[in-house]
């Protein structure tokens, strides 16, 4: 028969102490012993993070949940049991903390089930699974399936602040993102002269909309009306005169 050492036997009469008179001195005195196997877990998984307090502070809830939930009657080794309570509370808190945006949850996990089979498949294939194949794996629909490998991108962001060039921080990111439309212009101007346009007649009106709505040459207005681009150009400068006419009366 295996003879317990003293250490062993201490730990137990500590929880059974902790679990048949609720002696909140004996689960410190647990948690005391064992956090340095919290502090072993924390570390594992800080790599340089940054956030190691955090982590720490997540290890030693994983412990205290450890002991409070240990059976001490069914013979396992408490650090047997420790470790993957320890370990789901840091892997829960990775999950929860470490998107650039909220996430659920439900995606959260279905993100995990589709990477976890992206590897496995990975290796059985000797090349990248397409979604299909893994949408077959997990018996999830193929469109599940693209939400979650589009939304584990979410892990990360870049700040609109961070320089295009390293050599120019001058331009940030954000100079490169977008511009303004020149189209709200033409939307300011239209409204504005609507109630004039409807004062024109209608082929003046429909020349008006090709060469500053749709933007047409005088050239391509003529072919499209089948007539000369000298005749484009003096029905155009007679419909702004007109227009403008119009304009000023109103």
């Amino acid at each position: 028969m295996r003879r317990k050492t003293p250490s062993t036997t201490l730990e137990h009469r500590l929880f059974v102490r902790y679990r048949d008179t609720g002696d909140l001195q004996a689960r410190e005195e647990l948690c005391e012993r064992f956090m340095p196997l919290a502090r072993k877990l924390a570390r594992r998984y800080d790599a340089g993070s940054g956030n190691s307090e955090d982590l720490l502070q997540v290890a030693a809830l994983g412990l205290v949940k450890a002991i409070d939930r240990f059976e001490v009657d069914r013979g396992l080794a408490f650090s047997s049991y420790a470790v993957p309570t320890i370990v789901g509370e840091l892997r829960r808190h990775f999950r929860d903390t470490s998107w650039a945006v909220h996430v659920p949850r439900e995606l959260q996990e279905r993100i995990a089930k589709v990477s976890e089979a992206t590897e496995r498949l990975s290796r059985e294939l000797g090349s990248s699974p397409a979604p299909s194949q893994i949408a077959e794996d997990l018996g999830l629909p193929a469109e599940a399936v693209i939400d979650a490998l589009e939304a584990a991108t979410a892990h990360s962001a870049m700040s609109l602040d961070v320089p295009l060039d390293p050599d120019d921080e001058a331009r940030p990111l954000l100079t490169a993102i977008g511009a303004e439309d020149a189209s709200y212009a033409k939307v300011h101007y239209l409204a504005a002269i609507a109630p004039a346009m409807r004062a024109l007649g209608e082929r003046e009106r429909l020349i008006l909309r090709m060469r500053f709505y749709e933007d047409l040459t005088q050239a391509e207005i003529a072919e499209r009306l089948g007539i000369s681009q000298m005749h484009v150009s003096r029905l155009l400068r007679r419909a702004i005169d007109r227009l403008r006419v119009v304009a000023e009366a109103a």
